[in-house]
């Protein structure tokens, strides 16, 4: 027998040998009772300041004859491995796949799961070419607008973190962690709680899971940007190419990324693929030393060399003039780096990344206040594209204030809330560098007064937050897309049969996990389809 024991709990001065010993307590039998003991899940419990300690999940095997006379609450039978996925008749035009970010990566790996090859087509280049533009944009501000740190193979997280953690319940979750560890993440992801890859090992990954599906006989073709799609009758009938090439199929997967703007500004105007504006969240980079949060998040145990550089996940629901909204903390990155995400000259936004070691000597994390439809309609921007317009517009002016070259608008976190400029941000880890400014000049008031409210709630749950180590950077905009696809159940397009809006950039996911698994869910969706 094999069973799943949760709630396992060592201090950090406690060795792992002691694991086998608790599980088979918690059992009711001996240790030699246990044929194997394997991890399945860790997580770090630093609730408790000063005594952190890490909570495991086991997944244990009994000696042939031997059943556990009792299964606490905690206790259950271990899962059955999940059976292999019945294959289908392959269409007669295979599936076209606009994006290879891990929305249309993962759709077409369970399409081929099931039988179907797919066509997948890239706008940017393929993901190791593509970090020589990365590093360029991040030296001195040189912009090419198909490859960067959004357009290219792997998406926009290939260069921002690779962090597989999401707040989503969905039994894919396991698979797509279970996938970038097969193609070459390390194995730790497998047990991590917040697993993470890092910058630096997530595109060998995304690489070999390219080479799988070529391997399996899907056809990938880079820097071949979609500029419309081709409709007959209500349905999809394919795709045009900026060359003015055409393919057609009757499924097309589109999964182009948030930052897609022709697209969705061609969608808007034709009239034929249904779109509609979208709440998402602006802000600001926020960056400490991350010496500083270890001691906030960890106390008296903080150069423990157990621990791994501290992260915080902050959030509230603040009621500011009688209007409340929520205030949270976004892409948290221990020991990692502000970089530049613009996709367009003259409009300056930023994200965060981290290595797999997470040793830089900064952290960063988004500190974003939700915006609304009402917000965009406030400044003027109506319609479809309203949230579009509302990140250009404030994208636009932090460019303006940081003073070209993707230079980032900073100041102090104190000098913010003062509405002073005053101290100078200081070192950071933010490259072509910062201009130091007055950012109470970015965003409406109301916005601001909910930042500001925010902040100040942070610092009394971390102490210090709030210092003269701590600046943000401006600005954090592209959290999620501006714009939604709709789609019904089926996942198609309400309006284009055949069509198939899939993750974040069609306003579905948000984060690496949570789109590769709305990719799969379209490639299950298609898959029935064609059974």
């Amino acid at each position: 027998m094999a069973y799943r024991v949760n709630n396992i709990g060592l201090w950090l001065d406690e060795p792992e040998e002691l694991l086998g010993q608790r599980a088979a307590e918690k059992l009711g039998v001996t240790r030699s009772d246990l044929a194997s003991v394997r991890v399945v899940r860790s997580v770090l419990d630093a609730r408790k300041k000063g005594s952190p300690r890490y909570i495991y999940t086991l997944e244990v095997e009994l000696a042939p004859g031997r059943k556990a006379p009792r299964l606490p609450p905690d206790v259950s039978e271990a899962p059955p491995p999940p059976e292999l996925p019945a294959r289908v008749k392959e269409p007669e035009k295979l599936p076209l796949i606009i994006g290879t970010g891990p929305a249309g990566l993962f759709c077409a790996l369970g399409l081929l799961e099931r039988g179907v090859r797919s066509i997948l087509l890239e706008r940017g280049k393929e993901v190791v070419t593509r970090r020589k533009d990365v590093a360029k944009l991040m030296r001195d501000g040189s912009l090419d607008r198909e490859s960067n740190m959004n357009f290219g193979e792997g998406g926009a997280g290939a260069y921002t973190d690779g962090k597989l953690s999401t707040r989503i319940n969905h039994p894919m979750v396991r698979k797509v962690i279970e996938a970038f560890a097969k193609y070459g993440a390390p194995d730790h992801i497998l047990i991590e709680g917040k697993p993470h890859i890092g910058s630096d090992l997530l595109p060998g990954a995304v690489a070999k899971l390219r080479d799988e599906l070529i391997a399996g006989g899907c056809q990938v073709y880079f820097e071949q940007r979609v500029d419309d799609l081709l409709y007959r009758d209500g349905h999809i009938a394919g795709v045009k190419m900026a060359d003015g090439r055409t393919l057609e199929s009757d499924r097309v997967i589109l999964a182009p990324g948030n930052s897609a703007r022709e697209l969705y500004e061609r969608f808007a105007a034709d009239g034929r693929v249904s779109v509609e504006a979208k709440p998402f969240a602006l802000g600001f980079r926020a960056e400490h030393p991350q010496s500083l949060i270890n001691g906030i998040q960890y106390g008296a145990a903080a150069k423990h060399s157990k621990l791994p550089p501290a992260d915080y996940k902050l959030a509230e629901n603040l009621d500011v003039d009688g209007e409340v909204r929520g205030v949270y903390s976004f892409c948290m990155c221990p020991g990692g780096i502000v970089v530049p995400t613009p996709t367009e000259e003259g409009l300056q936004c930023t994200n965060g990344m981290s290595n797999s070691r997470r040793n830089a000597k900064f952290a960063n994390a988004g500190i974003v206040v939700s915006v609304s439809v009402a917000d965009f309609a406030r400044e003027g921007f109506h319609g479809p594209l309203a949230g579009l317009e509302f990140q250009r517009h404030w994208e636009g002016e932090a460019y303006k204030l940081g003073g070209g070259r993707f230079f980032a608008p900073a100041q102090t976190i104190p000098d913010y809330l003062a509405g002073r400029v005053k101290k100078d941000p200081g070192d950071t880890s933010y490259r072509p560098g910062l201009a130091h400014t007055d950012l109470n000049q970015l965003f409406p008031e109301r916005l601001t007064q909910s930042l500001k409210a925010a902040l100040r709630t942070f610092d009394r749950k971390m102490r210090g937050f709030i210092s003269d180590e701590g600046k943000l950077i401006g600005i954090e905009s592209r959290t999620s897309s501006p714009v939604r696809i709709t789609r019904g159940d089926d996942l198609q397009s309400v309006s284009m049969r055949g069509l198939y809006p899939v993750g974040e950039g069609c306003g579905y996911a948000g984060g690496i996990v949570s789109s590769a698994i709305d990719g799969l869910r379209a490639a299950e969706q298609i898959a029935t389809e064609l059974a």
